[in-house]
């Protein structure tokens, strides 16, 4: 999750593990997709809460930035519970349709004309503006509101070019608007992404697509793309548990593993893929840096994996890592397209 008014962390020095250190194969079961069980909000606002104290207690000058990701998450759990309570568009996407999409390495959203709950999802996205703009964001999250408002940017096409993830639909309408293209991005991510995370579950947690759900489980279960099976995003981190090196969409939350250690953007597995430490004390979080590509994706040791949209929380805790591998250069390519083509 990208915050506003972030303070600037000094440049701090990469520790390089051992290539001969790497586990090779990671994947424990042939089902790489992990479904995650639903957590009550009661719980996840302790779990966020105590996150957040110990963030704060470490590193008090990210207090106005823990702050605004509080009220941003809150924002998300009023939309993600609104959304559990209503009934799901219904979708003409067959579980072996489905599959046939995976198989040919395209995510299961991609492409797909899906009607969104357009008028509950453009209330949280002017209560986001709102938040942002008391967060730092000022007259920009402002005039984003305003646009939305007055019809100059029509949120139902804003909220369904970010489903679709068209970066190029959202940066050029923004720009031709004189909004701010990232903060665009930012805020229709965050209103789309629990109803991504709720489609994520109806099609994809076994069981939920009927008796075609065994085409869905064998087709996931030859999935080996570092971008997301749902909707094409790629991880905000890999968290590791026990060992099982688990990616995590930056959109849906979806959690699942790759066959072998390799970068997840380009596949390379030889010696311009590296993993390192910015910190000796805390081998526990990782970036994994590829020259050949120049990627990088943030690893972190974990007891267990993170609920929506607690996920951010990882983000912000772990935000060194960025710091660390921007700069030498290394970033986060653009999002896959798939078109807009349906797969027959």
């Amino acid at each position: 999750m990208l915050l506003v008014g972030l303070p600037i962390i000094p440049r701090s020095s990469l520790i390089y593990c051992r290539a001969g250190a790497r586990l090779k194969s990671l994947r424990k079961s042939d089902m790489p997709y992990i479904p995650l069980p639903p957590v009550a909000r009661v719980e996840l606002d302790a779990v966020a809460d105590g996150r957040w104290n110990v963030i704060v207690a470490d590193r008090p000058e990210l207090g106005a930035a823990v702050d605004l990701q509080r009220r941003l998450i809150a924002q998300v759990l009023e939309l993600k519970q609104t959304l559990e309570r209503t009934r799901l568009p219904r979708l003409s996407l067959p579980g072996k349709y489905i599959a046939a999409k995976l198989a040919r390495g395209v995510p299961a959203l991609a492409g797909e004309p899906i009607p969104l709950p357009i008028q509950p999802l453009t209330g949280s996205l002017l209560r986001l503006c709102e938040e942002l703009g008391k967060g730092g964001a000022g007259e920009a999250a402002d005039h984003i509101r305003e646009a939305v408002e007055t019809g100059s940017m029509d949120a139902g096409s804003l909220l369904t070019a970010s489903l679709s993830r068209d970066q190029h639909a959202i940066r050029t309408g923004a720009t031709h608007r004189g909004l701010a293209p990232d903060l665009v991005w930012l805020v229709a991510e965050l209103a789309v992404g629990p109803f991504a995370y709720v489609l994520q579950r109806s099609l994809l947690t076994a069981g939920s697509a009927g008796p075609s759900s065994d085409a869905i489980s064998l087709a996931l279960s030859e999935w080996n793309r570092g971008y997301c099976p749902a909707c094409g995003s790629w991880p905000a981190l890999a968290e590791v548990v026990d060992g099982r090196r688990v990616l995590r969409c930056s959109f849906c939350a979806a959690g699942w593993e790759l066959r072998s250690y390799a970068c997840i953007y380009c596949g390379e597995d030889g010696e311009r893929f590296v993993t390192a430490a910015p910190d000796e004390d805390r081998k526990d979080r990782r970036v994994e840096v590829c020259s050949a590509c120049g990627g990088y994706l943030k690893t972190i040791d974990v007891g267990e994996l993170s609920p929506f949209p607690l996920l951010a929380i990882a983000d912000l805790e772990t935000m060194e890592l960025d710091v660390a591998a921007m700069a030498r250069g290394y970033g986060r390519p653009p999002l896959r397209t798939f078109g807009n083509r349906r797969i027959g």
